[in-house]
């Protein structure tokens, strides 16, 4: 008898075991640590951090929520950030200062598909566009591949967030499409740009975040000596 996977085109034979779910767990580099969202150790440094004024409200722009009305009610969400399995919330904490200056998640946790996304990423002005940025996405992805076991990584923004968009691709995530009219945010149609980094492609990519990490790859005042992107993998893997 013939079977119709024998005459159908059909998918590789994966090995269906599930992936670890992500823990409350404290995740150490460098330069900043990620650590449990707690609302009574971090929430008066990020709101500090993300209000009052333009140029730090700005961070609130393609985030579902925020900008808030006081700190008493940025800690209530806080709180209720840190309370939530998925989306599971770390704190972004720089290790010189000891203060919190963002907040990532992991959410959209489906761990027998070992499927997983990194989203609800709120970065200060004072960690934007800096080494620390960077090392927390790679402690994120570390995690990810090496700890947790998952297959597929996941990245998606406002198609509008032009920075977001270009910091996936920086951090090794590939573009796969725009979801449009995907959901609506703060009264507002979103299409959602879709990206992914996979297992198979995570050895490259970890290699090139650590030579880029290096102390040796930036000078005295903290610049970069040669781009992450110039150490990622070119082209198909």
């Amino acid at each position: 008898m013939t079977t119709a996977s024998a005459t159908q085109p059909v998918g590789l034979l994966v090995d269906s075991h599930p992936a670890k779910r992500p823990e409350r767990v404290t995740l150490k580099g460098r330069l900043v640590t990620l650590a449990p969202l707690d609302a009574g150790a971090h929430a008066e440094a990020l709101y500090e951090g993300s209000h009052g004024d333009a140029a730090r409200e700005r961070v609130w722009t393609y985030l579902g929520d925020g900008p808030y009305r006081s700190l008493d009610e940025f800690r209530a969400n806080i709180g209720n950030k840190a309370s939530s399995p998925d989306p599971l919330f770390f704190a972004v904490v720089d290790n010189a200062s000891g203060r919190a200056v963002g907040y990532q998640t992991l959410m959209r946790i489906d761990a027998p598909n070992r499927v997983i996304e990194v989203g609800n990423v709120m970065y200060t002005p004072a960690m934007q566009r800096t080494a620390s940025a960077t090392e927390a996405q790679y402690l994120f992805a570390r995690y990810v591949f090496d700890v947790l076991g998952y297959r597929r990584y996941e990245w998606k923004c406002h198609s509008l967030n032009a920075r977001s968009r270009r910091a996936a691709e920086r951090f090794g995530f590939t573009f796969e499409g725009i979801f449009r009219q995907h959901v609506i945010v703060k009264g507002r149609n979103r299409d959602t740009a879709w990206f992914a980094m996979l297992d198979s492609e995570w050895p490259a990519r970890k290699a090139a975040f650590e030579r880029w990490l290096e102390p040796d790859n930036f000078d005295g005042a903290g610049r970069q000596k040669r781009t992450l992107t110039e150490f990622m993998p070119k082209g198909k893997e």
